[in-house]
């Protein structure tokens, strides 16, 4: 388990940093409040351990092998992902109607992991470039899936909770409008700058 320091390291400077999923959930938290974010938190969360399992599997690189496959499944991802931006910056401040429009769901979360192509790209790097325990295979993966959903939903917390906070300092309808389409701006931005990160 040597390896476990650098591992735990990888992993919170890749879950932690700005990309869809942890943009997304700071706007959640910002449009809608902490507390109405749980949901949308979980769905992230799980989905995330359905893509370690999907990396993990290699059905990703089958996936990618069918002739044409690639571009069709960007496709549907960058419209997932302008739909979520859409009602990150058309969600009304808290102070007004806020209350009566739902916030992102469960399976919103859900989806937006299985399309992220970020999360796709750190789990694997992160499965194959670490090895915690020589040999064993399976339970090599089984405690990388257990630390990494541990680093995922504390990071997530974070980014929810920070999200949160800038709703408190931006009750002022105006400013918070100008906070929910900085953040769908960003969650744009971040899916952009994915090919250009490899």
């Amino acid at each position: 388990m040597e390896a476990l320091s650098g591992f735990l390291i990888a992993a919170l400077a890749l879950a932690g940093s700005p990309g869809p999923a942890t943009l997304s959930l700071a706007a959640a938290g910002a449009a809608f409040g902490a507390r109405r974010g749980v949901a949308y938190l979980a769905g992230l969360t799980i989905g995330m351990v359905v893509v370690m399992g999907i990396v993990a599997s290699g059905v990703v690189g089958l996936l990618l092998a069918v002739p044409g496959a690639g571009p069709v499944v960007t496709g549907l991802a960058a419209l997932y992902f302008v739909w979520l931006a859409w009602r990150i910056a058309t969600a009304p401040p808290l102070s007004e109607e806020g209350a009566a429009r739902p916030p992102p769901t469960f399976l919103a979360g859900l989806l937006l992991s299985l399309v992220n192509p970020k999360g796709y790209a750190a789990m694997a790097a992160l499965y194959s470039g670490f090895v915690l325990m020589p040999g064993q295979v399976v339970l090599d993966i089984a405690v990388k899936m257990a630390w990494l959903t541990l680093v995922i939903a504390v990071v997530n917390v974070g980014w929810l909770l920070v999200g949160a906070a800038l709703t408190r300092l931006f009750r002022d309808p105006r400013s918070n409008r100008i906070v929910n389409v900085a953040f769908a701006i960003l969650l744009l931005g971040s899916v952009l700058v994915l090919p250009f990160a490899a």
